[in-house]
């Protein structure tokens, strides 16, 4: 097993990603600290446990930076400090044209996607400054880079989380801290499975590999990157995506891209 003696804290913890990676990091090993701001992160605990390996749940918001001091804390105290930080606690609900977009819908988006990866960071690295070691791991997009049509919240925080990963790194590759991103295309998580079938489809047609990634996928590259076979990866931007970032049009309306084509 690649994690055995680590304890990994996964954010975003309750379902999706997140709920997929507690269970695959379990069964490489890991004791699990999981947190949400949804009550079903008990269920995840549940599941680890029910692997045989420890795990412990808070509830708490991610962009109050309060509220994860006292997360943190609480996890702490149950299990130990944190060996493994994946940043996955995110949102993508927020639709909306850049000129109608309220700035309370954009600060709530950027605070939870961003801000929460930054508060989760600071409050958990210095332990691993002192023992020489850990794996954060961040969860962005495909829209980091390529924009995402009536999603600038989103797609801004996604490109954020970038500089975070690349300055981490400058300033704690030194100390046996690896922080990297991971940018999904079209994953099968509950938010996908619910688009419409034509937005779906559409979606599929221009990825290369054809299909929807699945959440296992995601989970076991964020295993690898937690363990010391990655120990020199660090910095990077690694897409898990099918191909989709091949063609510059996926990420555009549907709409657009059929005028493009001179589709009706």
């Amino acid at each position: 097993m690649l994690l055995t003696g680590k304890i990994a804290l996964v954010t975003g913890a309750a379902r999706g990603i997140g709920r997929v990676a507690a269970q695959v990091l379990a069964a490489q090993g890991a004791d699990l600290a999981l947190a949400d701001v949804l009550p079903e992160v008990e269920e995840t605990a549940a599941r680890v446990r029910a692997r045989g390996r420890r795990a412990v749940a808070a509830a708490f918001d991610v962009a109050d930076p309060v509220q994860v001091r006292a997360g943190v804390a609480q996890l702490r105290s149950a299990l130990g400090d944190c060996d493994i930080l994946v940043n996955n606690a995110g949102i993508v609900a927020n639709i909306a044209p850049l000129t109608k977009m309220s700035f309370e819908r954009w600060q709530f988006e950027i605070g939870v996607n961003l801000t929460g990866a930054f508060n989760m960071v600071q409050a958990v690295i210095g332990p691993m400054i002192t023992r020489g070691w850990g794996r954060i791991i961040v969860i962005s997009s495909g829209a980091a880079r390529g924009g995402l049509h009536h999603q600038c919240a989103y797609a801004a925080s996604k490109a954020g989380l970038l500089g975070l990963v690349h300055t981490v790194t400058l300033e704690h590759a030194r100390h046996g801290i690896t922080c990297n991103a991971i940018l999904p295309g079209l994953i099968g998580t509950e938010n996908v499975q619910m688009m419409p079938s034509e937005i779906r489809d559409f979606a599929i047609a221009n990825t290369p590999a054809r299909r929807v990634g699945r959440m296992e996928e995601v989970a076991h590259l964020i295993a690898f990157l937690a363990s010391d076979h990655a120990g020199y990866i660090t910095g990077a931007e690694i897409d898990i995506d099918g191909g989709m970032r091949l063609n510059t049009g996926t990420l555009a309306s549907r709409k657009e891209a059929q005028a493009r084509r001179g589709v009706p």
